[in-house]
């Protein structure tokens, strides 16, 4: 799971995601933290950062972006990791949008913390950290007693607050947040990424809730992985049957002119078949239609002759009778 978790100053990102890290082993990804420990380090962009934080400047983008880069390669952000503190704005949503994409982890969920106003200023006026382990605690929800020590190091240091975790500074920061930061729920819910939970109460309900949230949104991308890879299995399946048959087929005979050649004698003797099967059923139909009227010339014929037989004995009669006259 890669998650970022969204809130205003005091909704408990902090707290959560410790919670988180404890669960789920992956790491939290702080930039406060990143910032540090560059410019300790001494590293390129931890040395421009701190050019810029002694100059009283804010520091760039691009260098926050850098380091979430180097910190995405670790090998402990292979499961996973929880972003707190980036994105701000808008901006930076957009930018590690497109970083998060070129190293291939993108993210899988965005969980808001929503929390009254009124809630987030009494917590942000009782918070105390520690400086060694920068654990987190409220005087209002852990009372520790007037002198509040940390209960995670063994020689329990006293806590301290931070100068802008008092009232006077809360309003400004909450107007901040609601100015740069809250566009960031529209942006989220927009990709399908938002999840939004009640973060007032008891903390281990509070975990509670984070947990089922993201156990939804982490089920989610299971099931498209599956449906994905079941599609992949079929267009393979189909892939193979279309080529065994392709390779099943004889290979087509290249057209030439020997084989222009048989093809048109093979159509020239179909024809000549048929020509010849139509001249055979001509011949047997004769002879049956014919019949009858070869008889009756026949007749035709034999009545001539019979005329013609009078008509020249008549002539023959008529000259033998003038001979006669003539002798008397």
């Amino acid at each position: 799971m890669r998650i970022v978790l969204l809130g205003a100053p005091g909704s408990g990102k902090g707290t959560q995601s410790q919670r988180l890290v404890q669960r789920f082993g992956i790491p939290q990804v702080s930039t406060g933290d990143l910032l540090r420990s560059a410019v300790a380090r001494g590293t390129p962009l931890g040395l421009a950062a701190k050019d810029a934080m002694q100059a009283g400047k804010l520091v760039d983008d691009s260098i926050v972006l850098g380091m979430i880069r180097e910190r995405m390669g670790d090998a402990d952000t292979a499961g996973g990791f929880i972003l707190d503190g980036f994105p701000r704005n808008l901006a930076q949503a957009a930018a590690l949008d497109k970083l998060l994409g070129q190293v291939g982890k993108p993210l899988t969920a965005v969980v808001l913390l929503d929390v009254d106003y009124t809630e987030l200023t009494r917590r942000i006026a009782g918070r105390r950290s520690c400086q060694q382990c920068g654990s987190v605690y409220n005087i209002y929800t852990m009372p520790l007693g007037e002198q509040p020590r940390c209960q995670q190091c063994s020689d329990k240091p006293l806590l301290f607050q931070r100068p802008d975790d008092n009232e006077a500074t809360v309003v400004n920061r909450l107007q901040v947040y609601e100015q740069q930061t809250r566009p960031l729920v529209e942006y989220y819910r927009k990709q399908g990424l938002l999840r939004v939970i009640n973060a007032q109460g008891d903390i281990d309900d509070i975990t509670r809730l984070l947990v089922d949230a993201l156990a939804v949104t982490t089920a989610k991308p299971a099931r498209k992985k599956k449906a994905v890879k079941k599609k992949k299995a079929v267009a393979k399946k189909a892939a193979r049957k279309v080529a065994r048959k392709a390779t099943s087929r004889p290979a087509p005979k290249p057209v030439t002119k020997t084989t222009r050649k048989s093809v048109k004698k093979k159509a020239d003797k179909k024809v000549a078949k048929k020509k010849a099967a139509k001249k055979a059923a001509r011949k047997v139909a004769t002879p049956i239609v014919k019949k009858p009227a070869k008889k009756a010339a026949k007749k035709v014929a034999k009545k001539a002759a019979k005329k013609a037989a009078k008509k020249a004995g008549k002539k023959v009669a008529r000259k033998a009778a003038k001979k006669v006259a003539k002798g008397r």
